[in-house]
Protein backbone atom coordinates (compact mmCIF):
# COMPACT_ATOMS: atom_id res chain seq x y z
CA UNK A 1 0.00 0.00 0.00
CA UNK A 2 1.11 3.16 -1.19
CA UNK A 3 1.45 6.79 1.82
CA UNK A 4 0.56 9.72 1.76
CA UNK A 5 2.75 12.39 2.96
CA UNK A 6 0.99 15.71 2.20
CA UNK A 7 0.75 19.43 3.82
CA UNK A 8 -1.26 22.07 4.01
CA UNK A 9 -0.69 25.21 6.06
CA UNK A 10 -1.81 29.13 5.64
CA UNK A 11 0.27 31.51 7.87
CA UNK A 12 2.56 34.26 8.78
CA UNK A 13 6.44 34.08 8.31
CA UNK A 14 8.41 34.44 11.56
CA UNK A 15 11.31 36.23 9.55
CA UNK A 16 12.54 37.21 6.45
CA UNK A 17 13.29 34.00 4.35
CA UNK A 18 16.94 32.56 4.77
CA UNK A 19 17.93 31.84 0.80
CA UNK A 20 21.28 30.76 -0.26
CA UNK A 21 22.64 29.69 -3.37
CA UNK A 22 23.99 26.12 -3.86
CA UNK A 23 26.45 24.87 -6.49
CA UNK A 24 24.75 25.28 -10.02
CA UNK A 25 23.08 28.34 -8.69
CA UNK A 26 20.41 26.32 -7.41
CA UNK A 27 18.43 28.10 -4.42
CA UNK A 28 17.32 27.31 -1.41
CA UNK A 29 15.63 29.47 1.07
CA UNK A 30 14.34 28.49 4.21
CA UNK A 31 11.71 30.20 7.05
CA UNK A 32 9.64 29.53 10.24
CA UNK A 33 6.04 29.93 9.60
CA UNK A 34 3.44 29.96 11.91
CA UNK A 35 -0.03 28.91 12.46
CA UNK A 36 -2.54 29.67 15.06
CA UNK A 37 -5.61 28.29 16.14
CA UNK A 38 -8.14 30.01 18.20
CA UNK A 39 -10.60 28.12 20.38
CA UNK A 40 -12.83 28.28 23.54
CA UNK A 41 -11.77 26.18 26.60
CA UNK A 42 -14.46 25.12 29.39
CA UNK A 43 -15.10 27.93 30.65
CA UNK A 44 -15.32 29.98 27.13
CA UNK A 45 -12.57 31.78 27.16
CA UNK A 46 -10.60 31.89 23.89
CA UNK A 47 -7.28 30.46 23.73
CA UNK A 48 -5.00 31.02 20.94
CA UNK A 49 -2.09 27.74 20.24
CA UNK A 50 0.49 28.78 17.74
CA UNK A 51 2.43 26.00 16.30
CA UNK A 52 5.69 26.65 14.54
CA UNK A 53 6.85 25.07 11.36
CA UNK A 54 10.10 25.23 9.07
CA UNK A 55 9.30 25.53 5.43
CA UNK A 56 11.78 24.65 2.69
CA UNK A 57 11.71 26.15 -1.12
CA UNK A 58 13.68 25.20 -3.57
CA UNK A 59 14.55 26.51 -6.84
CA UNK A 60 12.24 29.01 -8.54
CA UNK A 61 9.87 29.33 -5.32
CA UNK A 62 12.76 29.62 -3.38
CA UNK A 63 13.63 32.98 -5.50
CA UNK A 64 9.92 33.90 -5.30
CA UNK A 65 10.09 33.64 -1.59
CA UNK A 66 13.46 36.36 -2.20
CA UNK A 67 12.30 38.25 -3.99
CA UNK A 68 8.46 39.26 -2.47
CA UNK A 69 7.92 37.63 1.25
CA UNK A 70 9.00 39.10 4.50
CA UNK A 71 8.86 38.74 8.25
CA UNK A 72 4.80 38.47 8.58
CA UNK A 73 3.97 37.81 4.84
CA UNK A 74 0.80 35.61 4.78
CA UNK A 75 1.22 32.43 2.60
CA UNK A 76 -0.15 29.48 1.86
CA UNK A 77 2.19 26.76 1.71
CA UNK A 78 1.29 23.03 0.06
CA UNK A 79 4.07 20.02 0.13
CA UNK A 80 5.44 17.54 1.91
CA UNK A 81 6.96 16.32 5.46
CA UNK A 82 10.85 15.22 5.54
CA UNK A 83 12.78 14.60 8.57
CA UNK A 84 16.37 14.97 8.85
CA UNK A 85 18.87 13.91 11.16
CA UNK A 86 23.05 14.48 11.82
CA UNK A 87 25.05 13.98 14.75
CA UNK A 88 25.97 17.10 16.20
CA UNK A 89 29.83 18.21 17.28
CA UNK A 90 29.62 15.89 20.96
CA UNK A 91 28.02 13.12 18.94
CA UNK A 92 24.76 13.51 19.96
CA UNK A 93 22.06 12.63 17.18
CA UNK A 94 19.73 15.60 16.57
CA UNK A 95 16.23 15.26 14.57
CA UNK A 96 14.39 18.37 12.37
CA UNK A 97 11.12 17.70 10.62
CA UNK A 98 10.72 20.65 7.63
CA UNK A 99 7.85 21.30 5.42
CA UNK A 100 9.43 20.72 2.04
CA UNK A 101 7.22 22.98 0.08
CA UNK A 102 5.67 22.20 -3.68
CA UNK A 103 3.25 24.69 -4.14
CA UNK A 104 3.08 29.02 -2.59
CA UNK A 105 0.63 31.11 -2.89
CA UNK A 106 0.78 34.76 -1.33
CA UNK A 107 -2.21 35.90 0.16
CA UNK A 108 -1.39 39.01 1.25
CA UNK A 109 -3.17 41.73 -0.27
CA UNK A 110 -1.01 43.33 -2.89
CA UNK A 111 -0.96 47.59 -3.09
CA UNK A 112 -0.41 49.84 -5.37
CA UNK A 113 1.88 52.92 -4.93
CA UNK A 114 -0.86 54.80 -3.61
CA UNK A 115 -1.41 52.42 -0.76
CA UNK A 116 -4.94 51.03 -1.69
CA UNK A 117 -6.32 47.83 -2.81
CA UNK A 118 -5.67 47.15 -6.54
CA UNK A 119 -9.51 47.38 -7.08
CA UNK A 120 -10.26 50.63 -5.11
CA UNK A 121 -10.71 51.55 -1.46
CA UNK A 122 -13.51 49.84 -1.05
CA UNK A 123 -12.49 46.50 -2.95
CA UNK A 124 -15.32 47.10 -5.15
CA UNK A 125 -14.05 48.60 -7.57
CA UNK A 126 -14.84 52.31 -8.86
CA UNK A 127 -18.36 52.21 -10.61
CA UNK A 128 -20.87 55.16 -10.00
CA UNK A 129 -22.85 54.25 -6.61
CA UNK A 130 -25.02 57.30 -6.89
CA UNK A 131 -27.00 56.33 -10.21
CA UNK A 132 -30.41 55.15 -9.77
CA UNK A 133 -30.08 52.69 -12.15
CA UNK A 134 -28.11 49.82 -10.73
CA UNK A 135 -26.99 47.90 -14.05
CA UNK A 136 -25.21 51.55 -15.05
CA UNK A 137 -22.47 50.22 -12.83
CA UNK A 138 -22.67 46.52 -14.33
CA UNK A 139 -18.75 46.04 -16.17
CA UNK A 140 -20.76 44.39 -19.40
Amino acid sequence: MRGVNRVMLIGNLGKDPDVQHLEGNIAVAKFPLATTETFKDRTGKLVSQTEWHTVVLWRGLADLAEKYLHKSSLVYIEGRLRTRSWDDKDGNRKFATEVVGDNLIMLDKRMDSGGSSEAGDDGHGTGDTNSSDPSDSLPF
